[in-house]
């Protein structure tokens, strides 16, 4: 769910970008205090319209059926809660799957799969039935959230790019009539193919051929306060690019300083493909004259297999993306042209669907097997947050050996970021610990993070012979190294990520609002 604030007072708004920024604070809210409501009824009202939601975004994942053995909704079930899975995107609506997830709080997207739009956009009456059927039947107890109508249809089947937004409305009219339209959205997943040129993101519209069509789509967006479902998956952008993107910006890897990609007409750098598809697309919806739609992912993954010629899909750069990519959404950071705009997302996909199309590839994008071995070991929690802090380590740091060769550094660089799991946000561009040409100085600090959060549990400062222990803290200005001293004597653990202290700020803004407001109320 996006984060969305509203502070009503004497008929007078403040912008979200404002509210949401970490040094707005209730004080200037309340700098007019000549305006603010006397009358306990009014601040009891105004307290009434302020509605929030400070929580992030999230990474759930897909659960597709084309394969020869799917477990049964009970095993699914419990594989979700094994792994805290607490979103899921169904790509039908399996009524097994419906009643196993009942009473589990997992929150549930359903589809209507693409032999079915054809009905449901031709037929108000077989839109309600669905609805009934699929969707009323099994809330409140199952937590359906989201209906994805159709799976890229405008690229996929275009015969039925005509039923589209009508689908979307007569299912929203039966959701109106089930009194089910504010805890259920409607929308349809899109491709990046609907976009002409997805680089650069700046300049990006989507193909004329739809012009129509995705005015009618959005504006239904826009009056239902739904989300522009978008399928992002930098695999094929980076396959489809035949060597016009390297391998590490798709994977979410470090960039050397001679690799730095910038969007020309903003001089924003992008650090990873899926961030560019994401604004990519927020420039397309701008374009059509939209503003204030959010873009939710709705799959996002990495194939583990492929066929001889296909060299990119292997089990590494499946973890490796993966990983990144579930840290890169649970930060929420934005990205570099919507840094208070995050995009939750959904992993594809939960099992191989070996009854697919196309190439070997198609049938592995699972991270499980169906009899529920796994492929690689993914957390969905947000691993890189916190680093427990051991006493034993105080003083004592993992940094990059200045003798070893930089291409040994940067292989080690890459897998500390990735698999490794340490938190690299700090050494990001714009970042307090970033350093262009100083590829020893940024090892230093993923090395050092990776050591500090796994040495409890085994981790040991090696990464085959280019780093070493020291006593010498390697903190600079802003830049804290796990394990830090700081001036009066704390403890760092790292440095605060800027989405960290947002959050922070924004819940004691709010604290300070709400309790200025009652202590007006009790006046």
């Amino acid at each position: 769910m996006n984060k969305i604030i509203t502070f009503c007072c004497c008929c007078f708004s403040f912008d979200r970008e404002l509210l949401e920024h970490p040094f707005f604070t209730a004080n200037q809210i309340l700098g007019c205090n000549n305006m603010l409501p006397k009358r306990p009824q009014a601040v009891a009202m105004l307290l009434m319209l302020m509605v929030f939601d400070v929580s992030g975004a999230f990474v759930g994942i897909t659960i597709g059926n084309d394969m020869s053995n799917l477990p049964s909704a009970t095993d699914i079930v419990a594989i979700l809660k094994a792994n805290k899975i607490q979103h899921v995107r169904l790509i039908d609506a399996d009524h097994q799957m419906l009643t196993a997830l009942a009473n589990t709080g997992i929150e549930v997207m359903v589809g209507v799969p693409n032999d079915q739009l054809l009905r449901v956009g031709q037929s108000r009456s077989t839109a309600a039935d669905w609805i009934n059927k699929n969707v009323a039947a099994y809330v409140p107890a199952t937590n359906i959230t989201y209906i994805a109508v159709g799976n890229e249809v405008l690229t996929n089947i275009p015969n039925a790019a005509l039923v589209l937004v009508p689908a979307l409305q007569f299912l929203q009219s039966a959701l109106l009539a089930a009194n089910l339209n504010t805890q259920v959205k409607i929308s349809s997943p899109h491709s990046m193919d609907m976009i002409s040129k997805a680089f650069p993101p700046s300049t990006a519209t989507f193909n004329s051929t739809w012009s129509s069509i995705m005015s009618q789509y959005l504006q239904f967006l826009k009056n239902t306060g739904s989300s522009f479902m978008l399928n992002a998956q930098p695999y094929y952008g980076y396959v489809g690019g035949q060597g016009v993107f390297p391998l590490e910006y798709a994977l979410f890897r470090s960039l050397s300083p001679n690799s730095q990609i910038s969007d020309p007409n903003t001089n924003l750098f992008y650090t990873n493909m899926f961030d560019s598809m994401i604004d990519a697309s927020y420039n397309a919806i701008q374009a059509m004259n939209f503003t204030g739609i959010p873009v939710l992912v709705t799959a996002s993954g990495w194939p583990w297999r492929g066929g001889p010629n296909e060299k990119a899909a292997t089990v590494d750069n499946a973890l490796a993306y993966n990983t990144n990519l579930i840290r890169h959404v649970l930060n929420n950071s934005g990205t570099p042209s919507q840094p208070m705009n995050q995009s939750s997302t959904y992993i594809f996909e939960l099992f191989n669907e070996d009854r697919r199309s196309g190439p070997v590839s198609e049938k592995n994008w699972g991270i499980m097997f169906p009899n529920a071995t796994t492929v690689y070991s993914l957390s969905f929690e947000d691993v890189a947050t916190t680093i427990p802090e051991s006493p034993a380590l105080r003083g004592m740091f993992c940094v990059a050996n200045s003798s070893a060769p930089h291409s040994s550094l940067k292989h080690s660089l890459d897998w500390a970021c990735g698999p490794g799991s340490a938190n690299c946000s700090a050494i990001q561009p714009g970042q307090p610990c970033y350093e262009s040409d100083n590829i020893v100085a940024v090892a230093s600090y993923a090395f050092n993070d990776y050591y500090h959060r796994t040495q409890a549990s085994g981790g040991t400062c090696s990464f085959n012979g280019t780093a070493m222990i020291t006593s010498t803290d390697p903190s600079h200005g802003s830049c804290i190294f796990a394990g830090s001293t700081g001036a009066n004597g704390g403890t760092a653990s790292g440095p605060v990520s800027p989405d960290s202290f947002a959050s922070k700020s924004q819940s004691c803004w709010l604290t300070r609002l709400v309790a200025a407001l009652l202590a007006i109320l009790v006046m």
